[in-house]
């Protein structure tokens, strides 16, 4: 068996508050890296999984490019394994999960053949596990449905035009994740926004500036409650937050912030947004609030399903939700929503599971991966000040999951109220800059990859995100 994390013994030692009773940060991780080696070679591996993050766009590119080499060159496009394997290398869903094995060798060579399996009986998989379920089920047509129907009574006040649908989408959908969770906030702000507003062409700086705004927003948006945001989710209890609490501290200045963030952006591309409305491609029923053009994978001729048959859909998703932090019941209710789902084949679209099976990969090889990050995580957070904390929990979560973020913060001892809300809010602050920043940000990466036929840039999706976590930051900080 693999011992304990380390971090947990050095935070629990009664020596002082932050860890390592005062000794210098270097020198208390260069010690903690001599003891423990595995732990560097895991934290080097998972640089590594970053660093091709930011190559996969590129790699994903070269595939395409050597795949009409090839078709140029034979007269036919046949499968070549240089081409296949530059795809897998290019999709960002899968990184996490490919260098994972690594990782599972290195821990099998360092502590024995069954080291790796103990190693991942001792984590929870409940997050990606219910971040499938609830991907698929809010993509379907009835969900969707639903959710388009909500937000379009508001964007038909603004005449329902690509702008309105735009902001309203960008403003109500995220602070939905507060009563259905952020996965499924994500999910049905992405399916919206592709439908409504990429559909239709936008600008390669539009279409960045959009994604890294969509995942400021859910970011911080689930922050109105105490159950749905992972990163309020995860240390709630240990704070004895309750929901009053978490919406009167954090949640009405993530609201303000959301609302500021989307009309600076909106000015900013109020041109193009405004021009949108004249293209062709996308909703034409827009203005009229009229469902517009399907998702991609969706069977277009699918008739729309009876109403009963729309209600257990939004049964199965609220289900889901409720049962989130339970995989068993996540499980076993999904795999009666495939049945259904079969069943009433005449009456559903066609069921893209590809999507929720990728971002379940990448969230699975970002848990296995991040717990091996605590034993610098935690020191550095211990030595912090309120501003430090906020600003660091922000840097920090643009590498790691910003729910393990919290989970491993508040291992330190000595956090007071004021350092607690800092944490917090500058973790979710933070999960816009990053794919890898929040756990639903591969889902919405997922919804609307065929808008970046390019990949999404990581430098591009930073630069769309960075003006709006600056908006926000400032909200927590300033906002009394």
């Amino acid at each position: 068996m693999i011992p304990a994390p380390p971090l947990a013994a050095v935070l629990a030692a009664p020596t002082g508050a932050a860890a390592g009773a005062g000794r210098p940060l270097g020198a208390l991780l260069a010690a903690h890296a001599g003891a423990e080696p595995l732990d560097l070679v895991a934290t080097a591996l998972f640089l590594l999984a970053i660093l091709h993050t930011f190559a996969a766009p590129a790699l994903a590119a070269a595939a395409r490019r050597l795949d009409a080499r090839l078709a140029a060159r034979r007269g036919a496009r046949l499968h070549s394994a240089r081409v296949e394997l530059l795809r897998l290398l290019g999709e960002v869903e899968v990184v996490f999960g490919l260098w994972a094995v690594p990782l599972l060798l290195a821990i099998a060579a360092a502590r024995g053949s069954r080291a790796a399996g103990a190693f991942l009986d001792g984590l929870d998989f409940a997050e990606p596990i219910f971040v499938v379920a609830v991907m698929a089920i809010a993509s379907t047509g009835p969900v969707l449905g639903a959710a388009e129907a909500a937000l379009g009574r508001v964007a038909r006040l603004g005449g329902g035009s690509p702008a309105a649908w735009w902001f309203v989408t960008l403003s109500l959908g995220p602070l939905l994740g507060s009563l259905v969770t952020e996965p499924a906030a994500m999910v049905i702000s992405a399916l919206l926004l592709g439908r409504r507003v990429l559909d239709r062409g936008p600008s390669r700086a539009l279409r960045h500036a959009t994604l890294g705004l969509l995942f400021v927003d859910v970011s911080v948006g689930g922050t109105l409650t105490s159950f749905a945001a992972p990163p309020v989710l995860m240390v709630a209890g240990r704070f004895g937050w309750d929901t009053p609490y978490v919406l009167s501290h954090l949640g009405w200045k993530a609201a303000i912030g959301i609302l500021l963030s989307n009309a600076l952006v909106g000015l900013v591309f109020r041109r193009e947004l405004a021009g949108l409305g004249a293209r062709s491609g996308g909703a034409e029923a827009g203005a009229a609030g009229e469902p517009g053009p399907e998702p991609a994978g969706a069977d277009r001729g699918a008739p729309r399903p009876p109403a009963a048959i729309a209600a257990i859909h939004l049964a199965f998703l609220a289900f889901t939700v409720a049962a989130a932090h339970t995989p068993a019941l996540v499980v076993g209710g999904f795999l009666l929503f495939l049945a259904f789902q079969r069943a009433t084949a005449p009456h559903q679209r066609r069921l893209d599971l590809r999507p929720p099976l990728l971002v379940g990969l990448f969230l699975a090889g970002l848990v296995v991966h991040g717990a091996f990050q605590r034993w610098w995580l935690g020191p550095v957070l211990a030595r912090l000040g309120p501003l430090q904390v906020g600003a660091g929990a922000t840097l920090l979560t643009a590498f790691n999951d910003n729910a393990a973020i919290t989970y491993l913060a508040a291992l330190v001892p000595g956090f007071d109220p004021a350092l607690r809300l800092a944490l917090v809010a500058g973790a979710v602050t933070g999960g816009g800059l990053t794919v890898i920043a929040n756990a639903p940000n591969p889902a919405g990466q997922a919804v609307l990859a065929r808008h970046f036929p390019d990949g999404v840039s990581p430098l591009g999706l930073l630069a769309g995100g960075l003006g709006p976590t600056l908006v926000v930051g400032l909200c927590f900080a300033l906002l009394p």
